[in-house]
């Protein structure tokens, strides 16, 4: 795993570029493209620019946690497209660049789940529309090192016979008989339950 050093100053930098870097990479979407399936299954590519441009508040986002029974990725899933469906791609991306500074953060997350969740929707989003979208991997190591320790993702346990190695910097974690070699970004990817 990695060893880089940061500050919650340096992560919030880095979100508020992605969420700006992924702004700007939706900004000449066509229609057709919007309603493109993202790798977040049951979400186009509409829908996941509302989740990750969403300004719900804290008692917004307990109702919707309450409706969903307690399921997270139902509660999410609920949010996105009925947010989606209130909204443009225009209006949404507007509400992203506003809402890029911010540090707000879902209950319970900690201070790097914020660029987790900017990185990961933005290659859900880039990789169906096959279209480049990179991410500097001195962001990524910080959030597949994130990825890895919590026990959100579950990675530790898929990966607990696979050794994972970056071909595109000094990366590696695990030990196992099966080794995954792939860039950061699709480790980081596979870490939170994508395929890459």
């Amino acid at each position: 795993m990695g060893d880089m050093v940061m500050d919650d100053a340096q992560v919030q930098n880095w979100v508020r570029a992605e969420r700006l870097a992924l702004a700007d990479f939706l900004e000449d979407l066509t229609p057709g493209e919007w309603a493109t399936p993202s790798l977040c299954p049951g979400w186009t590519i509409h829908d996941v620019l509302a989740h990750v441009s969403t300004t719900d508040t804290l008692r917004e986002t307990l109702v919707a946690v309450l409706r969903a029974k307690g399921n997270w990725n139902r509660m999410n899933a609920e949010l996105a497209t009925t947010r989606a469906a209130r909204h443009t791609p225009a209006e949404l991306l507007t509400e992203l660049r506003a809402f890029a500074d911010s540090t707000r953060r879902a209950p319970g997350a900690g201070v790097l789940d914020p660029l987790v969740d900017i990185i990961v929707h933005g290659q859900d989003i880039a990789r169906p529309l096959a279209r480049p979208y990179e991410t500097p991997v001195d962001r990524v190591v910080p959030a597949l090192d994130y990825t890895i320790a919590s026990r959100f993702y579950g990675a530790k346990k898929r990966f607990r016979a696979t050794r994972l190695t970056a071909t595109d910097t000094d990366w590696t974690y695990g030990e196992g008989p099966e080794d995954i070699k792939a860039p950061a970004i699709d480790l980081l990817l596979l870490a939170t339950g994508r395929p890459a």
